[in-house]
C-alpha cells in the first residue's frame, strides 16, 4: 500500500521550506540582482553550491554541524533536551539549506528584468529600499516568485541524500516518501515502491506543467 504517513510528511516539510525560502530568498535575490558589489559574485556562488556538490557531501557537513559535538548541535541540545540531528527541526533545516537555490535563482532572474528607471524612480519618490522592493519590484516579479514556491516544494519533495543523512529514516518524524520508496525497494516490496512512485511521478508532472505555465505568461507577449 502506498506509504501516506511519509506523504503526508513530505508535505509538511515541502510547505514548510518553502515559507521560510520565500521570506528568505526574496530580499536575498533582490541584493543579488541590484547590487553592484564586486565580491556580490561570491555570495551568489555561496548560494548556488547546493546545485554541484553531492548530497551526500552537503549532508555530511550538515550532519557534523547539527551533531551535538557541533557548537549549534550542543547549543540546541541544552536548550531543547533534544538532538537537532535525526529530528523534523534537523529536516527542516536542511532542507531550507539545500532548496536555497531552487527559490532564489528565479526570483533572481525576475528582479533582474525589473525595469531600472523604475527603481530609480521610486527612490527619487522617496522610497526606501525595502519599500521599493515590496512594492514595485515584488508585484512585477510575482511570476518568478511562484516559480521558486512551485520548484523549492517539488525539490523538498523528491530530497533524498540530504534527507537520509541528517534526518535518517525514523517513521513519522523524518522518514520522508523518497526515504519511503528506498525502504520499499531495499524490503523487495515492488508494489509498494511503485504505488508511492506513481504518487510523486504524478506530482512532478503537475508541478512541471505549472512551472511552465508560470513562464509563458512571464513571457513578453509578440504580435503575428
Amino acid at each position: 500500500m502506498i506509504d501516506w504517513e511519509a506523504l503526508v510528511l513530505s508535505a509538511r516539510l515541502a510547505t514548510a521550506t518553502t515559507a521560510i525560502l520565500l521570506v528568505v530568498a526574496v530580499p536575498l535575490a533582490a541584493w543579488l540582482a541590484w547590487s553592484r558589489r564586486r565580491w556580490t559574485v561570491v555570495v551568489e556562488a555561496v548560494v548556488a553550491l547546493p546545485l554541484v556538490l553531492p548530497p551526500t557531501v552537503l549532508g555530511y557537513y550538515l550532519l557534523a554541524a547539527t551533531g551535538t559535538r557541533s557548537p549549534v548541535g550542543r547549543w540546541w541540545y541544552e536548550t531543547t533536551g533534544s538532538t537537532l540531528a535525526f529530528s523534523f527541526t534537523g529536516l527542516l533545516v536542511a532542507s531550507v539549506l539545500y532548496s536555497l537555490p531552487f527559490a532564489v535563482q528565479p526570483l533572481l532572474a525576475a528582479f533582474a528584468g525589473v525595469d531600472r528607471t523604475l527603481l530609480d524612480a521610486a527612490a527619487v519618490l522617496g522610497r526606501g529600499w525595502w519599500q521599493t522592493l515590496l512594492r514595485v519590484a515584488l508585484p512585477l516579479a510575482r511570476a518568478g516568485a511562484a516559480t521558486a514556491a512551485v520548484l523549492t516544494f517539488a525539490h523538498t519533495v523528491g530530497e533524498f541524500g540530504v534527507v537520509l543523512m541528517v534526518g535518517g529514516n525514523i517513521p513519522g518524524e523524518t522518514r520522508t516518501a523518497s526515504v519511503a520508496v528506498y525502504d520499499a525497494v531495499q524490503a523487495l516490496d515492488d508494489a509498494a515502491a511503485a504505488r508511492t512512485s506513481l504518487v510523486l511521478l504524478g506530482f512532478s508532472l503537475v508541478v512541471l506543467t505549472a512551472t511552465y505555465a508560470l513562464q509563458r505568461r512571464a513571457r513578453p507577449r509578440v504580435l503575428p
